[in-house]
């Protein structure tokens, strides 16, 4: 068993065949009879020229040995009876940002590598799930429930294994390749399964006796570098899950910012559903911060294990990036809307979104009265505020967003091991 500790988790999450889904989900809501994922298919080319490659393939077509990549022709060859879509890239750019959309409400630590795949860093939302493999399920049947399709989860220590881990058998699953997993569930794969190696690497590898991941990984470096360069350099240590990059994330241009969590158990009573709010809220306000917006309306959202959902919004009457104004609106709503229905998703997103530099207008509720001792030492409570805010954001930049975590979130909480 892997002991997870302080150390970073990497989720790479892949979407299955993403253009042939796409495409396929998008006929069906035109009104088609037929689900391109359920018959040979590939997208691809100009059925009417039959020419160009395949650039995605359905599974019923995978069984006749269609490749991606491979031209449209030789694919027509294997299977007369192909049939053949030609691509939307509108259509694609429009599914890939909701589905960032959605993954980035559930985690704000985001890097999108392409527009069907991204990695997720699982520290700043560790404690909300009972253990990585938990939230991958969790957050792969969201995508299928909200989206209407599938993706992979794979799960690791290291980014370059957590690509491999997505790779495993698809579609809709989950795997996990740790460090100390290589030997046993990447090292007897072929050379052609190892990321970044091409059939050129591989025709060069394979003169040298060099069959598997494992061969590679058992290897001479410096052999490997003297037929392959750098490159040799960099498939010998993926080969050994030798991989230091760090999740690069980058802040959205968004006109709200939220997130949301399906909880591993059900919320029956207010208490627990306030202390998932007070973590919501620090992800959304730590967003805020970082993006150098204040918020003008907060809104709390509300699935019921019926899978009913509801939500409320209210328009705050300053705009704020405060923690503790978000998280105390935010348990406001909830109080108001929630008819004691065990709770099995609650969200926070806030919007009517202005840059922090704007002038704000204050109301008279918000001016000091000192006669009511509203001043601490010459500080304002907002003041106050933004400078709790301001220290633990420059701590958990420091050391972890995991480096500071309130007494009440640590309630009722069961760490990984």
């Amino acid at each position: 068993m892997y002991n997870f500790g302080m150390d970073k988790i990497i989720f790479h999450i892949d979407v299955n065949s993403a253009y042939l889904s796409w495409s396929a989900l998008e006929k069906l809501h035109n009104g088609s009879d037929t689900d391109l994922r359920a018959i040979p298919a590939i997208i691809g080319g100009d059925m009417a020229k039959r020419h160009g490659v395949v650039l995605a393939k359905s599974i019923p077509a995978k069984s006749y040995g269609i490749k991606t990549g491979e031209p449209i022709v030789n694919a027509l060859r294997k299977c007369p009876n192909l049939t053949v879509e030609p691509p939307d890239h509108n259509l694609y750019s429009l599914r890939s940002k909701e589905l960032m959309s959605l993954l980035y409400d559930i985690c704000p630590d985001i890097e999108q590598v392409s527009v069907d795949e991204c990695y997720m860093d699982y520290t700043p939302i560790r404690r909300q799930y009972t253990s990585p493999e938990a939230a991958a399920h969790i957050i792969k049947e969201q995508v299928k429930e909200k989206l209407g399709f599938t993706v992979n989860i794979g799960i690791s220590d290291r980014k370059v294994l957590a690509k491999m881990a997505s790779d495993f058998r698809k579609p809709n699953l989950v795997h996990t390749l740790y460090s100390n997993e290589i030997q046993e569930k990447m090292w007897p794969l072929p050379l052609s399964s190892l990321f970044m190696c091409g059939q050129s690497s591989v025709e060069t590898l394979r003169k040298l006796e060099i069959l598997t991941i494992g061969d590679l990984a058992r290897a001479d470096r410096s052999i490997v570098e003297a037929h392959l360069k750098s490159h040799g350099k960099l498939l010998w240590e993926y080969a050994n899950g030798i991989d230091s990059s760090e999740v690069v994330t980058v802040q959205a241009d968004a006109k709200g910012i939220g997130n949301s969590t399906t909880l591993s158990q059900d919320a029956e009573d207010k208490e627990t559903a306030h202390r998932v709010l007070l973590s919501l809220a620090e992800s959304v306000s730590r967003r805020l911060r970082a993006a150098g917006q204040n918020a003008s309306m907060v809104s709390t959202e509300i699935k019921y294990n019926t899978f009913k959902k509801v939500s409320h919004q209210t328009t705050l009457p300053a705009p704020t990036n405060h923690t503790d104004t978000i998280y105390r609106t935010a348990c406001a709503l909830f109080d108001e809307i929630w008819d004691q229905t065990p709770v099995r998703l609650l969200g926070i997103r806030s919007s009517k979104l202005t840059s922090f530099k704007e002038p704000v207008q204050l109301s008279l509720f918000d001016l000091p009265d000192a006669s009511q001792d509203t001043l601490v030492h010459g500080v304002s409570p907002n003041k106050k505020k933004e400078q709790l805010d301001a220290a633990l954001d420059s701590i958990r930049k420091r050391y972890g967003k995991d480096a500071v975590v309130r007494g009440s979130l640590m309630l009722g909480q069961k760490e990984e091991t």
